[in-house]
């Protein structure tokens, strides 16, 4: 009888261990902003019309490296053929990025505003894409491993301006 008892809780621990094993999100950050940034690109497509460049406010990314940062803008470059940067709004202004005459960018800013990192290796994020005030989404998007690789799980429009 003592001998089955520390069988099963042999096997529960090991099972509990197996579960807890696995990929940590925090060292696979850069591939895990650029798939949500990525999908919150691919989100209502009108806003990339004549686009001139992609803007990435970054000012907040504490859990990416400078490296992780410049493959991101690099992975954008490559996809979408336009100038990436990494920029807030107000430099955007600063710089001539934004048209007073039409109240709009010449391209587009993506943000994340909220970064959770959810039990069983799902990244939920809070973001947005920024064209115009009357040109804008919000997105909430979940990113988790499955299968040897990071992908979106969930992603669904917040609200649009």
């Amino acid at each position: 009888m003592k001998v089955r008892l520390m069988l099963n809780l042999f096997m529960v621990s090991m099972l509990l261990c197996a579960c807890s094993f696995g990929e940590n999100p925090k060292e696979h950050m850069g591939e895990i902003y650029t798939i949500a940034l990525d999908s919150i690109m691919e989100k209502d497509k009108a806003l990339n019309s004549d686009m001139e460049f992609i803007a990435i406010d970054m000012s907040n990314f504490e859990e990416v490296s400078k490296k992780q940062k410049e493959e991101i803008l690099n992975f954008f470059k490559a996809k979408y053929k336009v100038n990436v940067m990494d920029a807030t709004f107000e430099e955007l202004k600063e710089k001539g990025y934004y048209n007073p005459d039409t109240l709009a960018l010449d391209g587009v800013l993506l943000r994340i505003e909220k970064v959770d990192f959810k039990f069983n290796h799902n990244v939920f994020f809070e973001g947005s894409k920024y064209r115009s005030g009357k040109g804008a989404i919000g997105v909430e998007i979940t990113v988790h491993y499955k299968d040897r690789e990071w992908k979106i799980k969930e992603s669904k429009n917040t609200w649009i301006s």
